[in-house]
């Protein structure tokens, strides 16, 4: 690790958390339904939507209505996404004659994008046109993240609200994110990522010859403005197949700090909006203050490792120390104009969040620096987390912590004035379980199939991790992945379909149960015997309880893959 490495990360965070409470401050006026800045331009379109729809936003519903609505909604946005890739060649904007998408790939893209996965099988820049791109996979970059953000505010108001039945409309929470927030954001985001040169036209590719005189096809079009929402709305789906380690998605350092700082921002403001909901922004900076110590955490573990380098490499005479004249340590699958530091950050920003988007090859990482991502991963992706879901996700643990905190004191757990009874403890872990569930559930059954062993180009246990790290992106609808997996099978595309579907549905109807519970209940004020949750006492209790329920659940399967490889490597053995 170096100084300047090191101060590139201080000032990352820094200017994360200036955004925060401004940001958060703004999302909860949106979903308020209170009057903004952007109210004279949007307004209009707002209620016109309604009017269309014959949807009132005053008419709110119970949980229940909640998750029916949701569900419908991303099932309408499944199938047209299939159809439209199953179609392609019929569509317009289709320069290079793509053909149709084959249907157990279409089939997981479709689950992939509606579910804010994101997991490619596929090169887009060979496989989608710019009609798929731009209709089909932008659209749904848009409302996947706001979907996501709609239920986090409905859980928080679970927790705000007074003996209320209901939690909020999904269409008028749907609506208001992507016009209020999603959209204003990503257009000015579009417009400096199109200054730092970024292409964004309908174009057909270029053909250029090379010094060497051979042909090369260049690939271009309206990448600038998916790439702008697919880092806003943590979705991470790349034009490119190389994503955002490809010189169109990321040419610059500008560019990397701006996708670094889109990736996580809203994660970050929806503490703050929680926080004010309660009606107590210590509460909003508490759950910021875990999730800040475990990322920080992270990407030192990762800069650590990969600034190490590989030990073996000095029986061999190469100097792996970091200088004036060379990077130092693991640059393998790394872009030399984002270096180590950068890298260690990127991987650990895309996988504390949902979003998938890589600048640097996780495949090529030492088991260390791979065995963190992983594990941000299976932890839920609760560190900011994708848009919304990292919130409730976090959440969700705060209640887990305040039970055992109940038990330990003999006293009924309360979390923000709210009783944590039978009923939401049941749910919450019953949530909490369907992740390890479909990460580890898959990973066994494809690493004793021939068709999932197929998959592989590692033996020994970094192919077990190949895997292993699959079924947690799906399953975490990350979409991030070890690249040594070759992915668009049969086999693959079906179970990584299903995986990202549990993943995604199977945690937020529970989650939604705990949150109709929570509104009906009556707020308590506090009292002597009440345990603060706005603390230092409360943010080490929560992370130690989220590093000891992922320690228990997924020790023995990183055994297998990173752990074990790093003991090799640091043997001698693996190389």
């Amino acid at each position: 690790m170096t100084a300047n490495g090191l101060l590139q990360i201080a000032i990352y965070f820094l200017i994360l958390l200036v955004l925060t409470k401004p940001l958060g401050g703004y999302m909860t006026r949106v979903f308020a339904g209170e009057r903004t800045f952007l109210s004279p331009l949007f307004q209009p379109v707002e209620n016109l939507f309604y009017r269309i729809a014959r949807i009132d936003p005053r008419q709110e519903q119970r949980w229940t209505g909640y998750a029916i609505a949701m569900l419908i909604f991303n099932l309408a946005g499944f199938l047209l996404l299939y159809a439209m890739q199953r179609f392609q060649s019929l569509l317009p904007f289709n320069p290079q004659h793509m053909s149709d998408v084959a249907p157990d790939l279409a089939f997981n893209t479709a689950i992939s994008f509606a579910t804010n996965t994101n997991w490619q099988n596929y090169g887009g820049e060979t496989t989608m046109s710019y009609f798929t791109q731009m209709a089909g996979l932008t659209m749904h970059n848009f409302v996947s993240a706001a979907t996501g953000i709609a239920l986090a505010v409905a859980f928080i108001r679970g927790f705000a609200r007074n003996s209320f039945g209901t939690i909020g409309n999904f269409w008028a929470d749907l609506t208001r994110c992507v016009l209020y927030i999603l959209l204003p954001i990503s257009i000015a985001a579009a417009l400096f990522l199109v200054w730092q040169g970024i292409p964004q036209n309908l174009h057909d590719y270029v053909n250029a010859t090379t010094l060497e005189g051979t042909q090369q096809t260049i690939a271009q079009g309206p990448v600038a403005s998916q790439i702008a929402i697919k880092m806003l709305g943590t979705n991470g789906g790349g034009f490119f197949n190389a994503n955002a380690a490809h010189p169109y998605e990321n040419p610059t350092a500008l560019s990397n700090l701006l996708q670094m700082v889109l990736m996580i921002s809203l994660g970050a403001a929806l503490t703050n909006v929680f926080g004010r909901m309660v009606g107590n922004q210590m509460q909003g900076w508490a759950l910021f203050g875990v999730m800040a110590i475990l990322s920080i955490a992270g990407v030192l573990a990762i800069y650590a490792a990969e600034g190490t380098g590989n030990p073996n490499f000095a029986h061999y005479g190469v100097d792996q120390t970091a200088s004036a004249l060379q990077s130092g340590g693991n640059m393998e699958g790394k872009e030399v104009r984002f270096g180590i530091a950068n890298s260690a950050l990127f991987a650990t920003l895309t996988t504390d969040a949902s979003c998938g988007a890589v600048n640097a090859m996780h495949d090529s990482f030492t088991p260390l620096g791979g065995l963190v991502p992983l594990l941000n991963i299976q932890l839920g992706e609760i560190i900011f987390g994708g848009v919304g879901s990292g919130l409730y996700g976090m959440l969700l643990f705060a209640i887990v912590a305040m039970f055992i905190a109940g038990l330990m004191v003999g006293r009924t757990p309360e979390y923000v004035g709210k009783k944590l009874e039978a009923r939401e403890v049941k749910m919450t872990m019953l949530a909490l379980l369907v992740l390890p569930f479909g990460m580890l559930g898959f990973t066994a059954l494809a690493a004793v199939m021939p068709q999932g062993l197929a998959g592989i180009s590692n033996a020994g246990p970094h192919g077990f991790t190949e895997i292993l790290y699959a079924y947690s992106s799906a399953t975490g609808n990350n979409g991030s992945a070890f690249a040594g997996l070759n992915g668009n099978t049969m086999f693959y595309n079906l179970t990584l379909a299903f995986a990202m579907m549990i993943g995604r549905f199977a945690m937020i109807v529970p989650m939604l149960a705990v949150a109709g519970s929570l509104a009906e209940k009556k707020l308590i004020p506090p009292s002597s015997g009440t345990f603060p949750t706005d603390n230092g006492l409360f943010v080490a209790l929560l992370i130690g309880v989220i590093l000891i329920i992922g320690g228990l659940v997924f020790f023995p399967a990183l055994a297998l893959g990173p752990v074990i490889e790093q003991m090799m490597m640091n043997a001698g053995t693996l190389f």
